[in-house]
């Protein structure tokens, strides 16, 4: 089935979302659709799923010009989302789940148990998806459960897949498997339109690109002859260098230090299984590992955001275990945390008050119960500057700042401080290239000026970009511990997916 998309716009109160949007996608190729957050690229495929409707334009399948008023006339037109969040039941099988708003029944509404788990063995074997229909999907690997909704969209005569950002949860392994799936599809005429901000994936498994930055297009490439520079270079506006320039680490002293760290939750089950870990000032450690894995659990407890159930971590040659957050800041470690909606920032705060938010109580920022507005803006205006934040005004709420500013406002609150251990969760999610660019530069200096750091990232090339060592979690363990420039994606992959541990 051809696709086209010609002249969609559509706005919002305050923002042109996508403007006068053209592109084209054909039968058994696939179309890789990328830009920054902000480029429009999620606002037009919910155009395309029938979630908006657009202000102009039209959305023509095989000649034809469609319109949806709701996502259900999207599938049965034949346009089928894969989202990068799984939407399934944990406690359903795959075939329950698969089924689910289409079920077949017997008996007036009493699921066809066999029918469901037949449709979907036709399905996987046709495609080549292998998956157990009886399976529970709580039991099931992250690649596993991407299969299932793939054959989700297929039982419902999908002729259009749009994958978005399908290989975020996934391990090297399962990307390789991952791209085995598309090219089945494209052999049996899907028409495929893949959204991601990774570059050399686009490189490898489209057959055209298109690149949207501001709402608009901005240029098409050809993966036969395009290079990941030259594609960073249309999304973001300017010439982008994707190598993280660093020389060999000088280690020294421990600054960080866990020993036999177990957290359990609620019902006594571990999220972290006696963790060991060292950090030393002038390195960088990289934590590698599938989400989910422990990972947000480890950084939590170095902070004082949770507590351990047995195990101590020292800061240098004082145990920390028993701090709460505040002490264990005050004492010397800075945290860029995983989600900086929810936990770097305050949207509601201006940008020069969130840039104290660690530090508000003490001087110069504070006497008594009195903030001094004077010693914070002049604080704010140095690190704006300082940092290559861009805000119109210092005193604008923070909320009105894209993904990469409010990133690089988090960073520069953090990283001004004197500290001697840094904790960077997920520093680049969800943000462009050219603040990926600065934000890596900034994890480099500070360990190059002899600060420990320790950086979790679901993004293997960013690990391996950074990284002087690499730690690999999974379930609640580490079960790896190599040395960056001895190691490789294949074989850090695999610790990922449990195979060795």
């Amino acid at each position: 089935m051809e696709l086209e998309l010609r002249g969609i716009t559509k706005a919002f109160p305050g923002v042109l979302a996508n403007d006068d949007v053209s592109l084209t996608a054909r039968s058994g190729q696939v179309l890789a659709l990328i830009g920054e957050n902000g480029a429009g690229k999620s606002t037009l495929m919910n155009i395309l799923s029938g979630i908006y409707r657009p202000d102009s334009g039209e959305i023509i399948l095989n000649g034809v010009v469609q319109k949806f008023n709701d996502p259900g006339e999207a599938i049965k037109a034949g346009i089928g989302m894969v989202h990068q969040h799984f939407m399934l039941v944990p406690v359903f099988t795959v075939a329950e789940n698969v089924v689910l708003g289409v079920e077949p029944t017997v008996f007036g509404n009493v699921l066809n148990t066999k029918k469901a788990n037949k449709e979907v063995e036709e399905i996987s074997q046709k495609y080549g998806l292998a998956v157990d229909p009886k399976a529970k999907i709580e039991d099931l690997a992250v690649g596993i459960q991407q299969r299932v909704e793939i054959i989700k969209v297929l039982l419902r005569g999908a002729k259009i897949l749009v994958f978005d950002e399908p290989t975020a949860v996934l391990t090297p392994q399962e990307v390789i498997e991952f791209f085995g799936i598309v090219d089945e599809l494209k052999s049996r005429g899907a028409t495929i339109i893949f959204i991601t901000h990774k570059l050399k994936e686009a490189l490898a498994i489209a057959d055209s690109i298109t690149v949207l930055r501001g709402g608009k297009v901005v240029g098409h490439a050809d993966p036969k002859t395009a290079t990941q520079e030259e594609l960073a270079s249309m999304m973001v506006g300017r010439e982008i260098d994707l190598t993280v320039n660093k020389t060999p680490a000088k280690p020294g002293a421990p600054v960080l230090t866990m020993s036999s760290v177990t957290m359990t939750d609620d019902f006594g089950r571990d999220l972290l299984d006696n963790i060991n870990l060292e950090v030393r000032a002038g390195e960088i450690v990289g934590v590698a590992g599938i989400q989910g894995n422990g990972q947000t659990e480890l950084i939590e407890a170095i902070t004082g955001l949770l507590s351990i159930a047995k195990g101590s971590i020292k800061l240098k040659d004082t145990d920390i275990t028993a701090f709460n957050p505040r002490q264990i800041h005050r004492d010397g470690v800075a945290h860029v945390p995983e989600d900086r909606n929810e936990m770097g920032m305050i949207g509601s705060f201006t940008v020069a008050e969130n840039l104290v938010l660690d530090s508000y109580y003490s001087q110069p920022y504070s006497r008594g119960v009195r903030l001094q507005s004077s010693a914070i803006d002049e604080s704010a205006r140095t690190l704006v500057k300082d940092y290559d934040v861009r805000p119109a005004h210092i005193e604008n709420m923070a909320s009105t700042l894209s993904g990469g500013n409010a990133q690089k406002m988090i960073v520069a609150r953090e990283f001004s401080r004197d500290v001697p251990l840094v904790l960077c969760a997920q520093p680049t999610r969800g943000i462009d290239v050219g603040s990926i660019e600065y934000i890596h530069e900034q994890i480099v200096r500070k360990r190059d000026e002899g600060i420990a750091i320790l950086v979790v990232s679901t993004e293997l090339d960013e690990i391996f970009a950074l990284s002087d060592r690499i730690v690999v979690m999974f379930d609640g363990k580490i079960v790896a511990t190599l040395n960056a420039s001895e190691t490789n994606p294949t074989e850090v992959g695999l610790y990922m997916a449990g195979k060795n541990s």
